[in-house]
């Protein structure tokens, strides 16, 4: 069993000094934050993924509508040697635009240019009036 010894002798509490309050002066404000150099890049990529987020979220998108679209009239064209796009649009739409006609006749067949087109195909054609 262990015990414990306390000294209460009064010649400990007298030889120590009254205790004084003293003011402090005040302390220097720490500085402004400072980003290193890897946190302004930390800073900056988030800030880019924050974005990113923003544009994808509430950037154009497409909507179903109740009602069917029309689907364009359309004919079929096979291409011959030496038939280019801007010839088989001048065709379908002599009065029009031909600009106009050969990106309808790309978007109408997926195609991703003008030199995608192949000897022998058939492609869909707008009709117009």
């Amino acid at each position: 069993m262990s015990s414990i010894a306390f000294d209460h002798s009064p010649s400990r509490t007298a030889v120590r000094p009254p205790r004084h309050l003293v003011a402090v002066p005040d302390l220097p404000t720490p500085p402004a934050l400072r980003l290193t150099r890897r946190g302004k890049a930390f800073v900056l990529g988030v800030s880019i993924a924050i974005i990113a987020v923003l544009v994808v979220l509430f950037g154009s998108s497409s909507l179903a509508g109740d009602t069917p679209g029309v689907a364009p009239q359309t004919t079929t064209v096979t291409v011959l040697p030496g038939h280019t796009l801007w010839e088989i649009a001048a065709d379908a739409n002599p009065n029009g635009d031909i600009r106009s006609t050969v990106d309808d006749i790309l978007r109408l067949n997926s195609l991703p240019n003008a030199s995608a087109l192949q000897m022998g195909s058939e492609i869909a054609v707008p009709v117009y009036h």
